[in-house]
């Protein structure tokens, strides 16, 4: 009967095992606070509360039960499958927020009690000694597949848990800031609690995007926040490729042209970041937010290769793109010739914008342009002819077609063959 319950052992040694196993199944009750205290000095976490030191006791009952029943009945360690009361264990420290490796640590030391107190104690139930050290070491053997099977399982479910807790966490959080953004009436202590983030404060919003799939727009997102001035954004993915964040902070944090370009150099090259302005409380969250993805069309209209790109300086030319097709009208009208897509005419219309940014100073627009002081004038004297009238004409217009035409390029700019 024996040999037939275990094909690979020797008689005696199968019957004594089963013998074994049956005597200790007598004993599970005390071996199970056993265990449970011998876990308990190793991991204090095991009993934070009443509820999951409940079940760190269940587990050890139904796992050592489960083991031993199955030795008892010489049941192949391959059959083993993780009673419920251990998932839910898994499933316990998961929501408690303690890492897999800390829940592990249950069943290695169960194992190594497993080890040091009972197999310890089988040479008292066998009297032969060659016999007892056999029987323990198959008992051993055993314990280790039990364990091994029994931890991967558990730990596959710890991981899904987590997955379902991260999940309605993101859920919530996604609600939440699309509420904020709708404008709808929140209760403001509960969805700061949501989102851990105070929306009491300055709240500045910014975007920040690619086109490559192997980029960690968290921690982009976390250096963003950083040089803004909080180490702990809010950020929240939309999409795999594109990241939104808001910074709170107790004062209007500096997005002058000296920071941007600090950012700047802090982004990857195939990152690009816009910004909303600065604004308090709730209504700012929602603003800044609105602005930056604003900024971020801009961005995108013109090809535009800044790294960080803030709605403060690009508030003119998104209130007079609104309407694609009048701006286009627009700058048409207002630059005639100079209105179209060309090397020269570019270089034509960046001499004038510089001139007229400079109030028509030649040496500034020279110095920004990184140009000699003749080569602007030889610029703009070309850029006129074009246009057909002098450059002091019609001023606010004229400029603010430049400004349209250096900032979304094509977008707005016509072609030699459509003046033809």
């Amino acid at each position: 009967m024996a040999t037939t319950q275990w094909p690979n052992l020797p008689d005696e040694v199968g019957a004594e095992i089963n013998r074994i196993a049956a005597v200790l199944l007598q004993r599970l009750p005390a071996y199970t606070e056993e265990m449970l205290e011998y876990i308990v000095e190793r991991i204090p976490e095991a009993t934070t509360d009443d509820g999951l030191r409940g079940l760190t006791l269940a587990s050890c009952s139904s796992n050592l039960e489960a083991a031993l029943s199955m030795v008892r009945n010489a049941i192949d360690v391959t059959a083993a499958s993780a009673p419920v009361t251990a998932l839910e264990h898994a499933r316990a420290m998961a929501a408690r927020g303690y890492s897999v490796d800390v829940m592990l640590r249950h069943y290695r030391l169960g194992h190594a009690y497993f080890t040091e107190r009972i197999l310890a104690g089988v040479g008292r139930f066998v009297p032969d000694s060659a016999l007892a050290m056999t029987v323990v070491a198959e008992l051993q053997n055993y314990a280790f597949g039990y364990v091994d099977r029994i931890s991967s399982e558990v730990a596959a479910e710890y991981v899904a848990e987590l997955d379902r807790i991260q999940h309605r966490v993101r859920a919530a959080r996604t609600d939440a800031v699309r509420r904020l953004l709708a404008g709808d009436r929140v209760d403001l202590g509960g969805t700061e609690g949501t989102l851990s983030h105070r929306l009491t404060g300055w709240q500045t919003a910014f975007i920040c995007w690619t086109e490559r799939d192997d980029i960690d727009l968290q921690r982009i997102g976390k250096t963003i926040g950083g040089r803004l001035g909080s180490e702990h954004p809010l950020l929240l993915p939309d999409g795999t490729q594109t990241l939104w964040g808001w910074v709170s902070t107790p004062g209007s944090p500096d997005v002058g042209p000296d920071s941007l370009a600090s950012l700047g150099s802090a982004i990857p090259k195939s990152v690009r970041v816009s910004l909303g302005n600065p604004a308090r409380g709730p209504v700012g969250f929602r603003e800044s937010h609105a602005q930056a993805q604003r900024a971020r069309r801009i961005v995108e209209l013109g090809s535009r290769s800044a790294p960080v790109t803030s709605y403060a300086e690009m508030a003119l030319v998104d209130t007079m793109s609104g309407d694609l097709d009048l701006a286009r009208a627009f700058v048409a009208a207002e630059l005639g010739e100079l209105g179209v897509v060309g090397v020269r005419e570019a270089e034509e219309r960046r001499a004038l914008l510089a001139v007229l940014d400079a109030q028509g100073g030649l040496a500034a627009a020279a110095t920004v342009l990184g140009v000699h002081r003749n080569t602007v004038l030889q610029r703009m004297r070309r850029a006129e002819e074009r246009l057909g009238r002098t450059a002091s004409g019609r001023i606010v217009e004229l400029h603010a077609a430049l400004h349209l035409a250096e900032t979304l390029g094509a977008a707005v700019l016509g072609s030699t063959e459509e003046l033809a």
